[in-house]
């Protein structure tokens, strides 16, 4: 006998499940506490299927009945309402991954993977390239979905202005961030690999630099007479005696500095300043510690040698020292504060100096593992001697004396 509203409506829970049958397999069960589900049963390949239709009252006995209805045509074409129900669920629930999957949401997990082992300045500025950019322009699209064509004309735009070198790290941060999803299991596709070679080929150009003796010479004695912040003329008169990158040395603090040390004056770089994330130590020259002997009563109450002007707890920022070459005379492709390296570099090398004391003092990476091994003393003593040398090998061309360099014996 069919239910009626009134029966259901009436229904009374027992100590037991109660089951109220109506018609075509749909019964109203009702647990002992009082809660009423409609239930359906039916028979697929010969087995018997339950499955659930609702909670009443928020499902009526109407409403009941045309839910049997839906699934019972499901079945009189060969599929399972449960399974299709199942299906249903997990299709719904891969959407919402997917939704949710977004590329800036995997850019962002990412990038917070890549923290550790960045400089702060490196870490800060791919994030910034990828807000001003890739964010706004398809960060919202899931991306399971995303494809070449929505990412290159974004790419293009950028190269289009001329700036080919940021187009191409940004075709480089979205290869790294395809790589992460697939290693998560979220994406199965790199499709930052496949904009490989959509860009025109960038032109390698080196940070400009003075390295003829006679240019270092004018450079120096301009440095001398730079009439801006004493502390921005420190750090001017520091670089070239240390040609560490321009953001090492902006973050110089204090206690790195150790004037005292046993084997002489040091200054030691902790791993997570230096680009290839390796503690560094530079031998402080008598030159440069009577600079920072002098800085000392300017800035030795702060925590940097180098503070920013606006607020003693940042360093100086890193256009002061651009800036302050420009108010020197010195156009932007003329020199540059990363270009005391390569000025170092030439000139260190043209005076005979073995290139892995050279090499080793500008921190950069030792290609040859089997070599790195054997660095590990990472040549003190020596580059102690070169780095004294260098110094009054700058003074002696700042002074105007006639330098000539000697390959034979300058890297005993």
């Amino acid at each position: 006998m069919a239910l009626t509203d009134v029966a259901v409506r009436n229904a009374k829970p027992g100590p037991k499940t109660i089951r109220l049958k109506d018609e075509r397999g749909l019964h109203l069960e009702i647990s002992p506490k009082g809660g009423k589900w409609w239930r359906l049963r039916y028979w697929i390949s010969g087995k018997e299927r339950l499955i659930s239709l609702g909670i009443y009252p928020d499902i009526s006995l109407k409403d009941a009945r045309e839910r049997r209805d839906e699934a019972r045509k499901l079945i009189a074409n060969g599929i399972d309402p449960g399974r299709a129900r199942q299906d249903e669920k997990s299709a719904a629930e891969a959407r919402a991954a997917e939704d949710a999957n977004t590329f800036e949401v995997v850019a962002r997990d990412w990038h917070a993977k890549q923290v550790k082992a960045w400089s702060e300045g490196h870490a800060a500025k791919v994030l910034a390239r990828m807000e001003q950019h890739l964010f706004p322009a398809f960060g919202h699209f899931p991306i399971t979905t995303l494809r070449a064509p929505a990412i290159l004309p974004t790419l293009r735009e950028i190269e289009a202005k001329g700036h080919n070198e940021t187009a191409k790290r940004l075709r480089q941060y979205c290869e790294a961030v395809f790589a992460f999803a697939i290693s998560t299991g979220i994406a199965e596709r790199n499709v930052g690999a496949d904009l490989r070679g959509a860009l025109a080929p960038g032109r390698v150009t080196n940070r400009p630099a003075i390295i003829d003796p006679k240019g270092v010479a004018q450079l120096l004695r301009a440095i001398d007479g730079y009439q801006g912040s004493p502390v921005t003329l420190a750090a001017l008169r520091l670089a070239p005696l240390v040609f560490v990158r321009p953001g090492e040395l902006r973050q110089a603090e204090w206690s790195e500095i150790d004037l005292d040390a046993a084997d002489g004056p040091r200054w030691s770089i902790p791993a997570e300043k230096m680009k290839m994330r390796r503690n560094h130590v530079v031998p402080l020259s008598r030159q440069a510690v009577e600079i920072i002997e002098d800085l000392r009563s300017l800035t030795g109450h702060d925590r940097f040698l180098f503070p920013c002007n606006r607020t003693k707890d940042r360093c100086m920022s890193n256009m002061t020292l651009n800036a302050a070459l420009r108010r020197l005379g010195y156009e932007q492709g003329e020199m540059c504060a990363h270009g005391f390296r390569a000025m170092a570099s030439t000139l260190l090398n043209e005076q005979g100096w073995n290139s892995d004391l050279i090499e080793r003092q500008l921190a950069h990476a030792e290609r040859n593992s089997i070599r790195a091994a054997y660095n590990r003393a990472e040549y003190l003593p020596e580059r102690r001697k070169m780095m004294q040398a260098y110094a009054d090998h700058l003074d002696k061309l700042k002074a105007g004396a006639k330098v000539t360099p000697i390959h034979a014996t300058a890297g005993d």
